[in-house]
């Protein structure tokens, strides 16, 4: 099992930025970079394609409905080249609230979208032939009734390092992680619950799995949380109330919040409920307390040494391939220590 980590800006980029080259000689594999509407991702990537040596470079995410299928395409070749072939594609479908209220982007059909954007990557990483596509949304080149008939079939001129770039997948709902485990390289659920992933999720990996192309190595997870280690760090657990309170209550309206919907299947019906109407109603550090001590728990690993070591084993259990870790170093810890004992531990399962 590998070990990843989400970039922090609390300090500023650059710093970040140093602070991954840091982690990198402590173990780390992988890095994600988030895009939401602050700077955009891919420069961010760029940088530490330059500042950094090994570690796996990752969009975590960059939405489908932002750039074209073979600017994606053209984007993660890109990073791929400067940094020597350590870029990870991470693909979601973000929300409503972003692509239609800050893009200006209708949000519709997205597993249809997923589906032909990483075909359609693949076929210009391939670099077989000039690149055509005619699928239910994506035609390439645009047909004479939908343009002007003048587009032509390109193939990308750049020779990319790799012919096929790890694309990693975003997602939670039935339908959208059986899509996932049939066509991604890699899963990015979030708040995962190791005990109840089988539970929620089983039925829905195996279908995807029954339909996976043969030339498709098995399929990458990377999930995790908060970790801690010391005989008194429980209470940092909480410092996660107000994200998760966020997620199950703000994100989205009743009836349309994938987060709500995942906390729900997991068993906390009413909890999901309650969160969901205090903050929609602008209560939010009481939609926070709503937050079951069961879901924390579950979603971190913050304990004695013996206890996180077990609570890697259990997200190794449940099929995790990438550690992703939020080191919360305490005393005369580093992150970088943080990391490098994880690390370890990882290597010892």
């Amino acid at each position: 099992m590998q070990v990843s980590m989400q970039l922090s800006y609390s300090g500023g980029f650059k710093e970040s930025a140093q602070q991954v080259a840091e982690l990198e000689r402590a173990g780390l594999d992988l890095v994600w970079v988030a895009e939401a509407y602050g700077f955009d991702g891919v420069s961010l990537m760029g940088y530490l394609a330059a500042s950094t040596e090994t570690v796996q470079i990752a969009s975590g995410i960059l939405p489908i409905y932002t750039r074209t299928p073979t600017l994606l395409a053209m984007t993660a070749a890109g990073v791929d080249a400067l940094s020597d072939g350590r870029c990870h594609l991470g693909l979601g479908a973000s929300g409503p609230q972003v692509i239609e209220g800050w893009h200006g982007v209708r949000y519709d059909k997205p597993l249809g979208r997923t589906r032909e954007i990483v075909s359609i990557c693949r076929e210009v990483w391939a670099r077989e032939g000039r690149l055509r596509h005619d699928g239910p949304i994506y035609h390439l080149p645009l047909p004479e009734g939908e343009g002007s008939g003048l587009g032509k079939p390109l193939k990308i001129i750049a020779h990319p390092v790799r012919s096929r770039i790890p694309i990693w997948i975003a997602s939670l709902g039935p339908k959208n992680v059986e899509t996932t485990a049939e066509v991604a390289d890699g899963w990015m659920p979030i708040f995962f619950h190791p005990e109840k992933a089988k539970e929620v999720w089983g039925d829905d990996l195996a279908r995807g799995h029954a339909k996976r192309a043969a030339d498709l190595d098995p399929l990458m997870i990377t999930a995790g949380g908060m970790v801690a280690i010391g005989d008194d760090v429980a209470g940092f657990r909480e410092m996660a109330r107000p994200m998760i309170a966020l997620y199950v209550g703000g994100m989205g309206a009743k009836g349309h919040n994938f987060y709500n919907d995942l906390v729900q299947r997991y068993g906390f019906e009413q909890e999901a409920a309650e969160i969901q109407d205090l903050y929609l109603a602008g209560q939010k550090d009481e939609a926070a307390a709503k937050v079951p001590d069961a879901l924390l728990e579950a979603t971190s690993l913050c304990g004695p040494e013996g206890y996180v070591r077990e609570r890697i084993a259990a997200f190794a259990e449940a099929g995790v391939t990438h550690l992703n870790v939020i080191p919360i170093p305490t005393g005369d810890q580093t992150q970088a220590t943080l990391v490098s004992q994880v690390k370890e531990w990882c290597e010892a399962l």
